[in-house]
């Protein structure tokens, strides 16, 4: 829409409040409606892969005695922020693949705008929480007990928690302020910041400015701290003697790392798809949508094939959820007799 529309539909709406809107109609992947079925399929099973996987590591780091360290509570809020992160998209996404109109509240769609954007940040303010701890464990070991305190832990995620929420609500406030008078279909799956945004009948130069130094802080402070734990793990490291406490050291990191990258690779594809010209709207779509599920996809998967001690908690559960089972051959002899 040009700034001459936005102008106009401005005038419209101050001459006439029947002219605001109310609800949001969310366009989704409207180029590919021949493969909504499949795509509804694809990303139910994503979904629900996601609320067992996380769900199940906050179920034992919560339950389990023998994954009490600082590193089992910093994984167990990152899965948890996970589920809320895509909890609050995936559903509705889900639904509207199944409808031809999906409509919702403004109300609705900036809260869902809100947790969104919080939830991303936390996400990331955990992996460099989890980064410090390791730093920690590896750089002073013999401190690690008497540093990383169970107030200290609570600190770091009430502080991770905290800055998602204050960093994403400057862009959230100035979008809640915005008049939206005739416009309303958002082009996306979910009520997604730059989507919403321009539809106002307004100027919205600044809060684009203001959303991209906010999101810029919050991924670069976020990856200059996680960076700077380990060239720190890295130096101490080259200072311990024998090769095989290195490696067992540094795999100690591997799981982390491999999360890190993903993350933070798939958010700059996100960010070059909405700058670079000559993407399609489904297309840009599509790459929100896998920045969304990938992480929390794969994060349980990760942590689960290189974590020892987690792979043991799951078995004892299995175990302890299957030792109550009635054995077939137990009561097949019973009615013999």
């Amino acid at each position: 829409m040009t700034s001459g529309c936005r102008k106009v539909c401005w005038l419209l709406s101050d001459m006439n409040a029947s002219h605001v809107v109310t609800e949001f109609i969310i366009v989704g992947l409207s180029g590919l409606k021949d493969k909504q079925a499949m795509l509804f399929v694809i990303f139910l099973l994503a979904y629900a892969t996601i609320l067992g996987g996380n769900g199940t590591i906050v179920y034992l780091v919560r339950t389990d005695s023998r994954l009490s360290s600082p590193m089992y509570f910093f994984l167990h809020n990152l899965s948890f922020a996970d589920v809320v992160y895509t909890s609050v998209t995936v559903p509705n996404m889900l639904s509207g693949f199944l409808t031809q109109t999906k409509t919702i509240s403004v109300l609705g769609c900036f809260a869902q705008m809100y947790v969104f954007l919080s939830m991303a940040v936390v996400g990331r303010a955990i992996l460099t929480v989890m980064a410090f701890d390791r730093c920690v464990a590896i750089c002073a070991p013999l401190r690690y007990a008497a540093v990383m305190t169970r107030q200290l832990r609570h600190r770091l995620v009430a502080g991770a928690w905290l800055f998602g929420a204050l960093c994403s609500l400057p862009a959230f406030v100035m979008a809640v302020r915005l008049p939206f008078c005739g416009p309303n279909r958002v082009e996306h799956c979910f009520c997604d910041h730059s989507s919403v945004v321009r539809l106002a009948c307004a100027d919205t130069s600044r809060n684009s400015v203001v959303a991209l130094t906010f999101a810029l802080i919050a991924l670069l402070a976020t990856l200059a701290l996680i960076l700077s734990s380990y060239v720190a793990i890295g130096v101490s490291l080259t200072r311990t003697g024998p090769a095989g406490g290195r490696r067992k050291a540094f795999g100690t990191c591997v799981a982390h790392l491999i999360v890190v990258s993903i993350s933070y690779t798939s958010a700059s594809f996100v960010y070059i798809s909405y700058r670079v010209g000559n993407f399609s709207s489904d297309v840009r779509i599509i790459v929100a949508i896998l920045y969304t599920v990938l992480t929390p996809l794969l994060n349980p998967v990760i942590y689960s094939l290189r974590n020892k001690e987690l792979r043991e908690a799951a078995k004892r559960l299995f175990r302890k959820h299957t030792a109550g089972l009635p054995r077939r051959g137990v009561v097949f002899a019973s009615n013999s007799d």
